[in-house]
């Protein structure tokens, strides 16, 4: 049985996860822009254009911690309660952090109807 710091622990991994995931996306914006010549050139410009972008860095290294946090607490917690209850809520946390920041979910009402 896992105790109450692990489940809170995964649940704090949940919420970094899943709130980060549409700020990332937005992070990302104008990456596409980025054309140079060669695979190696674009490869650098995108890897620059990420780190030098707090928009992006920023919920990367929060995501990060979240992992981190992931990572210590699966040593004192059983899998089959870890792996299902932080994807599971990353992805309800993804959605309400997304709808929050008036990104299109899609299909909400045909879920619901269903």
């Amino acid at each position: 049985m896992a105790s109450l710091g692990n489940v809170a622990a995964l649940i704090l991994v949940a919420i970094l996860w899943g709130t980060t995931n549409p700020f990332l996306k937005r992070g990302t914006e104008g990456l596409e822009q980025i054309k140079r010549e060669s695979r190696p050139q674009q490869m650098l410009a995108e890897m620059k254009f990420l780190c030098l972008n707090y928009k992006y860095m920023l919920p990367f290294i929060l995501n990060q911690c979240g992992s981190f946090i992931y990572y210590i607490t699966l040593a004192s917690t059983d899998l089959t309660l870890a792996v299902p209850l932080c994807n599971s809520l990353a992805l309800v946390f993804t959605m309400a952090t997304g709808k929050v920041l008036g990104e299109n979910i899609g299909g909400t009402s045909r879920c619901l109807m269903a």
